[in-house]
């Protein structure tokens, strides 16, 4: 919820923060319930409201540190607990022991993430990038995956090892040192902002047409692009090395 200036308790940003708990214990009595679809969407409507109580308290300069703390805790659930037991009940139970510890493992691993955010340094917290894959963007990649295969015609449980890996993979991705964007930081100069609003609006307009496509699609896409900049960069890196080193076998 951005950088913390007091204790202090704000009630708006902490009831957006209770809303997106709420959303995130709705999805865990509705993946008991055995209603996968409904528990998905409780995530994304938690995601929701994470990335608005923050924003909100940035806004109003209403940030502290109760707020900080009260914003990780929800997120354990509402990020970690709800679409671990999600994948578990609805993918992960056929594989015995390897299922139980996937999920294990994400809760595990959202812990970690939630623990590293919050110890580093403000301007670690300030910059442009996010360190690990956010828990969010991770509990929305299952959410979207339960969607995406309710679409293909899966109503009920599923079988794939397919989705093993992927909690395995977000589990590793939550924890790692490749850079997401954060979007929390953009710089857009005042000729492109009528651009940049139209693209917002086509772009919006994509995601209504089928959602359980489109949102899957762009979680996917946004899930690997730390791995992708990571092997540019040492691509990029390794071929500027290249002529360094014919100079110096020259020389």
């Amino acid at each position: 919820m951005g950088t913390p200036t007091s204790n202090k308790f704000y009630p708006l940003p902490c009831l957006l923060t209770c809303t997106s708990l709420f959303s995130g214990f709705y999805s865990i009595v509705a993946s008991i319930n055995g209603h996968f679809y409904p528990a998905a969407i409780a995530i994304l409507v938690a995601a929701v409201f994470d990335g608005l109580d923050g924003r909100v308290a940035r806004m109003t300069g209403s940030t502290s540190k109760f707020g900080m703390e009260l914003d990780s805790l929800c997120d354990l659930v509402s990020f970690g607990v709800a679409p671990a037991l999600l994948a578990y009940l609805w993918a992960l139970t056929p594989y015995g022991r390897y299922g139980w510890l996937a999920a294990f493992l994400f809760v595990a691993t959202t812990a970690l993430r939630l623990a590293r955010f919050n110890s580093a340094a403000d301007n670690e917290n300030k910059g442009h990038d996010f360190v690990g894959l956010p828990c969010p963007a991770a509990a929305g990649m299952i959410a979207t995956a339960v969607m995406f295969c309710r679409f293909l015609g899966a109503d009920e449980t599923v079988k794939h090892i397919s989705l093993l890996l992927l909690v395995y993979v977000l589990s590793y991705l939550m924890v790692s040192t490749h850079r997401y964007l954060s979007f929390k930081q953009i710089n857009i100069s005042r000729e492109k902002k009528f651009q940049v609003l139209v693209g917002m609006v086509l772009l919006l307009i994509l995601l209504a047409t089928e959602p359980p496509i489109t949102l899957f699609i762009v979680s996917f896409i946004y899930i690997f692009s730390g791995p992708s900049m990571a092997v540019y960069g040492f691509l990029t890196h390794q071929r500027k090395k290249l002529p360094a080193k014919n100079k110096s076998e020259k020389a």
